[in-house]
């Protein structure tokens, strides 16, 4: 069995996915979730590798409780069925051993803290397990597209090059920098190159620049209150 948990995502409770589901089985769109992470939760039992073919549709749409919930999810593209095989898309990706241990890894990233003021994309790989790296090495063609994956990092040489065209230092580039980075574009599944990854993540690192050093500045409030401090209204009380 790969575990006892599976990877959700928060941004999942509002995709159109699960709204269409929902309306399609005419049920709550927060039952709706509760039935999809029972069927998630089933393949990430039961399977290796999201293929299922001792188990039929009507089998799981009575676990869920919802005639015709595999059909619903089918046609919205998260579940397949060929050949008589029901599987689930992107399988690797959200559940199985490989993406958790991919999610472990970019936390892990994520609270690393860079210890000197050198740069931080040694320490970042550093943070990473050996076993990792190699992996990510022998699964990944060099100048490829490839979708953005957990234990992403940064190619040296390619990230100081762009770096120091957008006139950015290294030590913007910190672990909490990266993870988000990756974790935003590892849930649209968008596939580049190694050179466009990188590129994005210094175009992102310089959005946030531009926006952190966004201050409005407000002018001094006017008030209608009297100035205590002036004392015009008595210099004509001498003459009275």
């Amino acid at each position: 069995m790969a575990g006892d948990w599976i990877k959700f995502e928060l941004t999942t409770l509002d995709k159109p996915e699960v709204c269409q589901i929902a309306d399609l089985a005419n049920i709550d769109p927060d039952a709706a979730v509760g039935k999809l992470m029972r069927v998630w939760g089933w393949f990430d039992q039961q399977t290796e590798n999201g293929n299922a073919p001792s188990v039929s549709k009507k089998l799981l749409d009575r676990m869920v409780g919802v005639t015709g919930f595999c059909e619903h999810m089918k046609s919205v593209g998260w579940m397949a069925e060929a050949d008589g095989v029901i599987s689930l898309p992107h399988f690797d990706r959200h559940n199985g051993k490989t993406a958790k241990n991919r999610l472990l890894t970019a936390k892990r990233v994520a609270n690393h803290k860079s210890a000197n003021a050198k740069g931080n994309a040694p320490i970042v790989s550093d943070a990473l397990p050996k076993e990792d790296v190699e992996k990510k090495d022998s699964t990944h063609t060099p100048g490829a597209p490839f979708a953005m994956f957990l234990d992403w990092v940064p190619d040296l040489k390619t990230l100081h090059a762009y770096s120091f065209r957008s006139g950015l230092a290294m030590t913007l580039f910190t672990p909490e920098a990266i993870a988000g980075f990756v974790l935003h574009h590892d849930a649209k599944g968008e596939c580049q190159t190694e050179k466009q990854w990188v590129a994005a993540l210094v175009g992102w690192v310089k959005r946030d620049q531009v926006r952190d050093s966004r201050v409005v500045q407000f002018p001094p409030r006017a008030s209608a209150a009297p100035d205590p401090d002036d004392t015009s209204w008595a210099e004509n009380l001498g003459g009275l």
